[in-house]
C-alpha cells in the first residue's frame, strides 16, 4: 500500500512540477516567439516601403496592387538627374538625364519581388494587405499608400486572444503597418 502511495505521490509531484515549468515557460516562449516573428514583418514591410519608394520615383504615385509594383519595378527604368556648372564661375549649368533600370536597385537592397507580398510564418501563404489613393491632406493633393498584416496571420499557435494576459498590447486582429491612408507618411507603427 505504501508503495502505491509513494508511486501516486511522486505521479502528482512530475505533474505539479511539469506544470509549473508549463506556466513559466509559457510567458516566456511567446514573447520570444512574437519578438522574432514580428521583426521579420517588419523586415518585410520595410522592404515593401522602399519598392513602393522606388515605383513613385517612376509613376509618381504608389502601387495599388503586387502584381503592377513587380511589373513595373521589373521593367521600367528611374530617371536620374545630374547637374552641372557653377553659376558664380560663369559656367552655365547644364541637366543631364539618366536612366538606370530599376530591378538594379532592387537587387542591390536584396529585395525578391516574387515573394514581397507574402507574410512571413503565414501557414496558408497569405500576403500583405495594399492600398494606394490620393487624397487631399492639408489642402493638397498628395499620394497616400498603406501595407499591412494582422497579427493572427503570422503568430501562429499564439494568434489567440488568451496570450493577450503575457502582454497588454498584443491583439491578434491588431495589424502591423507602413503607411497611412489618411495622411502621407509610409512611417511604420510599431
Amino acid at each position: 500500500m505504501k508503495s502505491i502511495i509513494s508511486i501516486l505521490l511522486a505521479l502528482v509531484v512530475a505533474f505539479l512540477a511539469y506544470m509549473l515549468y508549463a506556466n513559466i515557460n509559457e510567458p516566456i516562449s511567446f514573447h520570444a516567439e512574437k519578438e522574432i516573428r514580428e521583426m521579420k514583418v517588419q523586415d518585410k514591410l520595410e522592404q515593401i516601403r522602399d519598392a513602393q519608394k522606388i515605383f513613385k520615383d517612376i509613376t509618381g504615385q504608389y502601387a495599388h496592387d503586387f502584381d503592377t509594383l513587380s511589373s513595373v519595378l521589373k521593367n521600367d527604368s528611374i530617371e536620374f538627374v545630374k547637374f552641372s556648372g557653377d553659376p558664380d564661375a560663369g559656367i552655365e549649368i547644364v541637366k543631364t538625364y539618366s536612366y538606370t533600370p530599376a530591378i538594379d536597385s532592387i537587387n542591390a537592397l536584396g529585395i525578391n519581388l516574387d515573394s514581397l507580398r507574402y507574410v512571413p510564418y503565414s501557414e496558408t501563404g497569405q500576403t500583405f494587405n495594399i492600398t494606394a489613393d490620393t487624397i487631399t491632406y492639408q489642402q493638397t493633393l498628395v499620394h497616400v499608400c498603406e501595407v499591412s498584416t494582422r497579427y493572427k496571420e503570422f503568430m501562429g499557435k499564439y494568434a489567440n486572444g488568451k496570450y493577450a494576459r503575457f502582454d497588454n498590447l498584443y491583439k491578434p486582429d491588431g495589424r502591423l503597418k507602413i503607411g497611412d491612408m489618411n495622411k502621407p507618411t509610409l512611417n511604420g507603427n510599431w
